[in-house]
């Protein structure tokens, strides 16, 4: 099955994730996910992969976070729908076989799909 990465072109680490799979002549396809945001139902799916509830996919540093959702107890569902409706909140990068996935901090990890 053809890799997918979750991309953000202007992370240092979406970038040399991307370029392992670059270098490893893997069919993958980038999806650059501020431009392409995934849908409830993907990101379900991407939480189901990575073994993880829906607030370990969220980036803590970002803005959007402390101003709007610091110290909030929100359901999976609601963190889903946040991640959604303002997808800098997504961590990246993310990279699915569509079994599993991976987040590549460090961006090695893909290797474990590779």
């Amino acid at each position: 099955m053809k890799l997918k990465i979750y991309h953000n072109p202007r992370c240092s680490k979406s970038r040399q994730t991307l370029q392992i799979l670059e270098d490893s002549a893997v069919d993958f396809q980038i999806i650059e996910y501020l431009k392409e945001v995934p849908t409830e139902a993907e990101l379900r799916r991407l939480i189901e992969e990575l073994n993880i509830e829906a607030i370990d996919l969220i980036r803590k540093g970002e803005s959007i976070y402390k101003e709007h959702f610091k110290g909030k107890n929100l359901t999976n569902e609601e963190w889903i729908s946040a991640m959604v409706q303002n997808p800098k909140l997504i961590e990246r990068p993310i990279v699915s076989n569509g079994r599993i996935a991976v987040i590549g901090r460090p961006p090695e990890k893909v290797l474990e799909l590779i």
